[in-house]
């Protein structure tokens, strides 16, 4: 979709170049029976090179192509007034333009929920500081299966991890019978002050969908727009918290197995491929139990602690979670799972609501660029 749209701008911006050939004189064109002025000509080739430019945005720099849009738009229509016998179509695909200007500024201006989302990465990641290095020493305390899980992922050696810096594409839905959609994400994990910043883009039918989970101290809140506008998710409080509260822990184990050897954590081991672990934060405290498989790589995470956001989008009921991992392979100098999904276990059935790919994953970051 981004694609399409970009190539109408380009479009868009190339037809501007008519009116400043008309101008100058550098090509007969006798359907554009008014006159252009040198001025005129020159505001034509300004909308088109905005145009461009909008366009390039909308790839290198996405916080902020809606602006260089916007001033095409309004330069463009300043070039269309005074020729409007000869190019008042243009004024329709500058309508056309400004709706997606419009879901620009939505979707990335200063009050968007990715805005939202990097202003609470940076105060987090002011926070950042220096790692001492994991030793054998540090995983003596863990159950074999666990000690063996640091082990195999390559922990030992490396610094301690701070925060985390995650990409991940896939798809979800929000039920076993609902259409799945195609989905980006990012998120930020630290582990010092403990926080989670997940934010994510869907699309279904060709419209667009965002969402930020937030998990900050001593809460948690989920909110998800459709068109960046309309609020279709927004939910909060002591049980949100306690949901992502499980979630953080997951993405510990999953993401960050260096961190499984907080001293806050506690461990049981159930057998050689298996241990449970009691996980607390901020007041909630939340259970879980991890399975591996003979090569010591982590297969399976299940809690019973976490909650499913019911249809309403304000209330949740408490079901049992997993998230069975798969395609282990190195992302710098530690080896991680690349793929996986998340699945309630309800009454009648378990069903995958997301699969996930993991692109990319890097710990310690000091900033996000």
């Amino acid at each position: 979709m981004t694609w399409v749209f970009a190539i109408f701008l380009v479009v868009h911006g190339l037809i501007h170049l008519l009116g400043t050939a008309k101008a100058f004189g550098l090509a007969e064109l006798p359907r554009l029976t008014q006159p252009v002025s040198p001025v005129g000509g020159a505001v034509w080739i300004v909308a088109a090179l905005l145009f461009l430019a909008a366009a390039g945005c909308l790839f290198l720099w996405p916080r902020w192509w809606w602006a260089f849009g916007a001033a095409a738009i309004a330069t463009s229509m300043l070039a269309i007034i005074p020729s409007w016998s000869d190019a008042k179509v243009g004024a329709v695909a500058n309508a056309m333009a400004l709706v997606g200007v419009v879901f620009g500024f939505l979707a990335n201006g200063p009050l968007s929920l990715r805005a939202a989302y990097e202003r609470d990465v940076d105060r987090a990641l002011v926070r950042t500081t220096s790692a001492s290095t994991i030793t054998d020493a540090d995983v003596a305390h863990l159950p074999e299966p666990v000690q063996r899980y640091l082990r195999v992922s390559g922990v030992i050696g490396q610094p301690r991890v701070r925060n985390l810096r995650a990409r991940l594409h896939g798809r979800m839905r929000s039920g076993a019978d609902a259409r799945w959609m195609p989905c980006t994400a990012e998120q930020y994990n630290f582990f010092g002050q403990p926080a989670r910043l997940f934010y994510m883009t869907a699309s279904s039918f060709l419209i667009p969908s965002q969402g930020y989970h937030r998990y900050v101290g001593t809460s948690a809140s989920m909110l998800i727009k459709v068109a960046a506008l309309v609020p279709v998710v927004d939910f909060k409080g002591i049980v949100m918290t306690q949901g992502e509260t499980v979630t953080m822990f997951n993405d510990m184990c999953v993401m960050a197995p260096a961190t499984l050897i907080d001293p806050g954590i506690q461990w049981e081991p159930v057998d050689a491929c298996s241990a449970r672990a009691t996980f607390t934060n901020a007041g909630h405290t939340i259970r879980a139990e991890l399975t591996f498989n003979d090569a010591g790589e982590l297969t399976n995470f299940r809690s019973d602690d976490r909650y499913q956001v019911l249809p309403d989008g304000k209330s949740a009921r408490k079901v049992p979670w997993s998230t069975p991992l798969r395609g282990y392979r190195a992302f710098g100098s530690i080896r991680l799972a690349s793929g996986g999904e998340a699945r309630f276990h309800e009454a009648q059935g378990e069903y995958a609501y997301i699969e996930l790919t993991l692109d990319d994953v890097r710990c310690n970051v000091s900033s996000r660029h």
